[in-house]
Parts: structure tokens; C-alpha cells; sequence
């Protein structure tokens, strides 16, 4: 994963040296759940807080269309009301709590709605995270809690999923953004043969500014 991880930060840096650019830094707040199905029946689940950051770079595409590339530390989780038994998180759980924290790539195009200095935007795209960490707190039928650091592997969670995305936000000519953001998780965290289907989802709003334009 380290590896895959370098790869497209090298790429993530080499085009942010192709053209003029904005670069910046963002910051924000989201409320997370997860869609969270076992053998396709929807399992109750209630949302976390949680928090990002990263930076971004505004590369001049065609007219006001723009890549949008972002690179961040993102902090999601979920807790899940189990009714039927499931490995992970083990045949004997009825709730899990789950907290993870990752680092998510997203190359998104943008679109600004006006040719003006100060306008609208709106960014789509897909994007990928990368889990480094994470943690569960396992309620079970005997009515104590195990908690425990989450094992990723191929047979138990994934470190890595997928996603699509949708930013609406608003750009002044100063270079301050504000956008709210919406985050469809399409890749499950589980890996299990049989086990449960774990696709994120994430409500936020993020507050950015660019510090810099490189004309190279």
C-alpha cells in the first residue's frame, strides 16, 4: 500500500509542475456513516464526526474547466446494530464501533460556473483511500466489549476502497473557497469471503485558501 501511495503522490506531484497553477491547503469538518449490509440485508447504523485536511492544486484545463487534484487525511467511522452474525467483525457480535483514519486521493475535475474572479464551482470525481489505521469496539452477546485494533488483511478488512464525489462550493478572487461535499463510497472495507458490505458515506464542508500560483 506504502508503495501504491508513492506512486500517486509522485504523479499527484509531477502534474502540479505542468502548467499554471494554484496551490492551496483545506480543512474541514464531516459527519460519516456507512451503508452496511449482510448477506443483502441492511444492517442499522448511526453516524460519527469527524475531521480532514490536505492540499490541493487548480491546474488550467480548457476555458472553466480545471483538474482538481486533493491529497488529505481523512477521519471516518460508524456504529452498526447487528442482526445477523458476520466475520468480520465475529460470530458472536451483536454492534461494532468502528473509527478509521486514512489518507484519500481524489482527482477531481472542476468546473467554475463563471469566467468572473469571484464564482461558483462545482467539482466531481472519483477517489481512493488508503486506511493506516483503525479501531473497533466489539459488542458482544455475553454483554461485555472488546476493543481492538482492526486486523487488515485479505481475508479480513480491506486498507483500501473507493469512492465518487461531488463538491459545491463557492471561490473569491482573494482565493478563499467554501464548499460542502458529499462522498458515495462504492468499494466495500471488507474483504471476507461472505462477510459483510461496507461502503462508506460522508456529509462535510471544508473551508480553503491558495497560497501560491506557479507559472512554469
Amino acid at each position: 500500500m506504502i508503495k501504491l501511495l508513492g506512486i500517486i503522490t509522485l504523479v499527484f506531484l509531477h502534474m502540479a509542475c505542468s502548467a499554471q497553477n494554484n496551490y492551496g491547503f483545506f480543512a474541514g469538518a464531516q459527519r460519516t456513516t456507512a451503508h452496511y449490509s449482510i448477506a443483502d440485508e441492511k444492517q442499522k447504523t448511526s453516524e460519527k464526526y469527524g475531521a480532514h485536511a490536505g492540499f490541493l492544486i487548480k491546474i488550467p484545463f480548457e476555458k472553466q474547466l480545471y483538474f482538481a487534484p486533493a491529497l488529505y487525511y481523512t477521519q471516518k467511522g460508524f456504529s452498526v446494530n447487528l442482526t445477523k452474525p458476520s466475520f468480520p467483525p465475529g460470530e458472536d457480535a451483536i454492534s461494532n464501533d468502528i473509527r478509521v483514519h486514512a489518507i484519500e486521493v481524489a482527482p477531481l475535475f472542476q468546473f467554475d460556473l463563471s469566467p468572473n474572479p469571484s464564482h461558483f464551482f462545482i467539482r466531481l470525481g472519483p477517489a481512493l483511500d488508503f486506511i493506516f489505521s483503525g479501531t473497533e469496539k466489539i459488542g458482544l452477546k455475553n454483554g461485555s466489549i472488546e476493543e481492538k485494533n482492526m486486523k487488515f488483511s485479505f481475508g479480513d478488512y480491506g486498507r483500501i476502497t473507493s469512492s465518487a464525489n461531488i463538491q459545491v462550493g463557492y471561490e473569491t478572487a482573494s482565493g478563499y473557497q467554501l464548499w460542502g461535499f458529499y462522498n458515495h463510497g462504492l468499494g466495500s472495507m471488507n474483504n471476507a469471503d461472505e462477510g459483510p458490505k461496507i461502503r462508506h458515506r460522508l456529509f462535510g464542508i471544508s473551508l480553503g485558501k491558495y497560497f501560491a500560483t506557479s507559472k512554469n
